[in-house]
């Protein structure tokens, strides 16, 4: 890839912190940096077509509409989808799950019934889970991860003979990097019985993903991790399912009619996005896909690959160093670490002294490190603006650290 082609389209590096140190950034999986023509895209939307959608048939309610379902278009077709109209806009990855589980889940699920998910999962893909087994007391279980950061197999298919209602599991893990077979792990569940709802916040950004191909019943993402704005992500479902669902939400857009006897839902996608949508975040993240969809998500793939192999190899030489998670052939641009001695946070704070921004805790992912055995971790995110320049700051950085504290 063109790295400084690529760098020169996002402002934002052209900052200089603490003192005119130049912006290394290695927290995408936190949330992606905004491209000018993203940011433009929404100014352009506020300047000149601000005006709500599907309520108006004046001049600026029909342009703002059309731009609103035209990112809805993209989006379907930079995904693999063929009917736009199976994928909902919600505020993120977080509320998708959320949905699912508190519509499909309260009219499906029964007392007993046993979901599947993973001990890799962010936090978003475990609670809206516990929260229903308090409820309605579903059973919740975990399909083990090995000591390399892979899930248990054998364990899995063991679990399945329980016979579960749902198997829902991240693409791809925000700590330990791990890219999991997805198509297996779904044509597993379906011939179980279960239907399946992927995780795809760290995948979607970082690769190309065909969500019809994987046959997943729901699949969710957000806009922000890929190079578009916040407040704004994507439920896919497949069109029986979604039809099944009670709305979410009641007002604006979900409603076809309303009586002084009742009111009768819309249709999908609509009866599930009520009131007034993030229509400027919505055509924000439709010039997201075309940003990333002009790069080639093979090229990024290919460029995050090779740049995720430099930074396992340069990290793996630090002495004391440990990198949680698959070995480099496994795994996305996320390498998760501990230092002997040396907390996260304090890694993570004398970095940022230097320009290097990496995140340091849980990252939501609090299971996980009790599995791991350890309090926090910190985290070096990649992504398609980042050089191997970047990963030799980031090793110099480490050194000065082991220095610090010797």
């Amino acid at each position: 890839m063109k790295s400084e082609k690529i760098i020169n389209s996002f402002p934002i590096f052209t900052r200089k912190i603490h003192g005119g140190k130049p912006l290394v950034y290695l927290d995408s999986a936190a949330t992606s940096q905004k491209p000018f023509t993203v940011i433009k895209a929404i100014e352009d939307y506020y300047k000149q077509s601000n005006s709500n959608v599907h309520r108006g048939i004046h001049f600026l309610a029909e342009e703002a509409t059309g731009l609103y379902e035209s990112a809805r278009k993209k989006i379907a077709d930079f995904v693999g989808v063929k009917n736009q109209n199976q994928l909902i806009f919600t505020r993120n990855t977080t509320e998708s799950i959320n949905i699912v589980a508190r519509t499909w889940g309260r009219r499906f699920l029964k007392k007993g019934d046993v979901i599947l998910t993973t001990e890799m999962e962010h936090h978003s893909n475990i609670v809206p889970w516990f929260t229903l087994a308090e409820e309605i007391g579903i059973v919740v279980k975990f399909i083990r991860i090995t000591r390399n950061g892979i899930l248990d197999w054998e364990q899995y298919l063991q679990l399945l003979n329980l016979s579960p209602k749902i198997v829902s599991f991240t693409h791809m893990s925000n700590v330990l990097g791990t890219i999991n077979p997805v198509r297996d792990i779904i044509s597993s569940a379906h011939q179980a019985g279960a239907i399946t709802i992927v995780d795809g916040a760290q995948s979607v950004p970082h690769m190309l993903v065909n969500i019809e191909k994987l046959d997943a019943d729901f699949y969710a993402f957000s806009a922000h991790k890929m190079c578009g704005p916040t407040g704004i992500g994507i439920l896919y479902g497949k069109k029986d399912l979604l039809e099944q669902m009670p709305h979410f939400l009641g007002g604006g857009d979900m409603i076809k009619k309303v009586t002084f006897d009742g009111f009768t839902t819309n249709s999908i996608p609509y009866k599930f996005e009520a009131g007034t949508p993030p229509i400027a975040q919505a055509i924000g993240f439709g010039a997201a896909v075309d940003f990333l969809s002009a790069e080639g998500m093979d090229n990024i793939f290919a460029h995050e690959k090779e740049l995720t192999t430099y930074a396992y190899e340069s990290l793996s030489a630090i002495p004391g160093l440990s990198i949680i998670g698959p070995s480099v052939n496994d795994r996305g641009g996320v390498i998760s670490f501990v230092i002997e001695r040396i907390h996260p946070h304090d890694i993570a704070q004398i970095l940022d002294q230097f320009g290097i921004a990496v995140r340091a805790g849980h990252h939501c992912a609090m299971p996980l490190h009790e599995k791991l055995n350890i309090p926090a971790s910190t985290r070096a995110s990649m992504y398609l603006y980042n050089t191997r320049d970047d990963i030799d700051d980031l090793h110099k950085g480490l050194f000065h650290i082991l220095e610090v504290f010797k």
